[in-house]
């Protein structure tokens, strides 16, 4: 009896062990299996550092004791003291050009031809014209051969239609010899439009002569810097590609009336002789030494100094501030403090004032 229960009971403990071994390697295998099927954990995100921003710091300037100057500046170029437009004053005969005898750069003496017009209709009228006139002599000469026996009236009408033919054939000659434009004083051609074949106007420009031998330096200013200047001031010459050169103010322009001293004009158009390009508007600069190979036409500016003040005290004109009828300065301590000073002011210029009173050079003054 007892055997048996043993041996039932045996097998009962069997049982349960394979039932316990079976549960716990499903739990083994769903605990890794899990592992698997769970979500990855979220990494942790790397933030950059932000950093605030920093509040600009206000430019600081020294006090400085240097020269300050005040100037005006103009414009230019180089000028020929001597220099005419080159045009026909009638275009009521001959119209067409015939020949253009030189070409710009070309260099002629006074007197040399230039331009001819075509006048052979013009000559034909002249030939005509004498033959006229001829007879018109020898009836004069009859007139006053038999002076004596005519009415005064008659003889005085026959003394104006001698007179009037006698007019007549020296205007023609006239026309046709100004049909020739010849050179008025001895210079170089430095511009010419003008072109076999082609039509002229009265006045209307076909180039420019010059004296390049005899150039100078002008500049032209407003109305208000032409009065803060005079005759002996220094003055700096810009050319453009030559480089500065130093000079003084040789002549006033006659004329304050810079408006029209670019020499652009509308000479011609109305039938009036082109607007001269005179030196008389310019402000005449001497060089102290005239650049190699400087010629007629390069452009320039000219800088002429009209106050300076040595040693003064100097800041910035952005340092400087103003409320109202005051005018300060603020001051930055030894010790890194700020204060305001009020400060009296001097010669200003675009870039920098004079403290005239208030500052002290080696001091620092805070900027805008």
């Amino acid at each position: 009896m007892f055997m048996k229960w043993w041996m039932e009971n045996l097998s009962n403990k069997r049982a349960w062990l394979r039932t316990l071994s079976l549960l716990s390697l499903c739990i083994v295998l769903v605990g890794a299996s899990g592992c698997g099927l769970l979500p990855n954990e979220e990494e942790e995100e790397d933030l950059p550092v932000i950093t605030p921003p920093t509040i600009s710091k206000k430019p600081e300037y020294e006090v400085r004791k240097e020269p300050i100057e005040l100037d005006v500046k103009g414009t230019g170029k180089v000028l020929s003291q001597r220099e005419e437009q080159l045009y026909f004053s009638d275009d009521k005969g001959a119209t067409h050009i015939k020949n253009v005898r030189v070409k710009a750069g070309d260099k002629v003496a006074a007197g040399d031809i230039l331009i001819e017009l075509d006048v052979e209709e013009l000559q034909k009228q002249l030939r005509k014209k004498r033959l006229d006139f001829r007879k018109q002599e020898i009836a004069m000469k009859e007139a006053l051969r038999t002076k004596d026996e005519k009415e005064e009236y008659e003889f005085e009408e026959s003394a104006i239609v001698f007179e009037e033919a006698r007019q007549e054939l020296v205007d023609l000659e006239q026309q046709i010899a100004d049909g020739t434009l010849r050179a008025p004083f001895a210079g170089t051609i430095v511009s010419l439009k003008a072109e076999k074949g082609g039509t002229i106007k009265a006045y209307e420009s076909l180039g420019v002569i010059s004296d390049t031998s005899a150039l100078v330096v002008g500049a032209t200013f407003s109305k208000d810097d032409l009065q803060k200047l005079a005759v002996g001031m220094k003055a700096t010459v810009d050319i453009n590609t030559f480089g500065k050169f130093d000079g003084k103010v040789k002549v006033m322009p006659s004329s304050t009336d810079s408006g029209n001293n670019g020499g652009n004009n509308n000479g011609g158009q109305n039938g009036t002789p082109p607007e001269k390009d005179s030196i008389d508007k310019y402000l005449i600069v001497e060089l102290d030494k005239w650049p190699e190979d400087l010629g007629r036409g390069a452009m320039l500016t000219v800088r002429i100094v009209t106050q300076r003040i040595e040693d003064a005290v100097v800041i910035p004109i952005s340092a400087l501030r103003t409320v109202g009828s005051r005018t300060y300065v603020q001051v930055i301590e030894p010790d890194g403090t700020k204060r305001e000073a009020d400060v009296e002011v001097g010669v200003q210029t675009p870039t920098d004032v004079q403290i005239v009173k208030g500052l002290e050079p080696g001091q620092k003054v805070v900027g805008r």
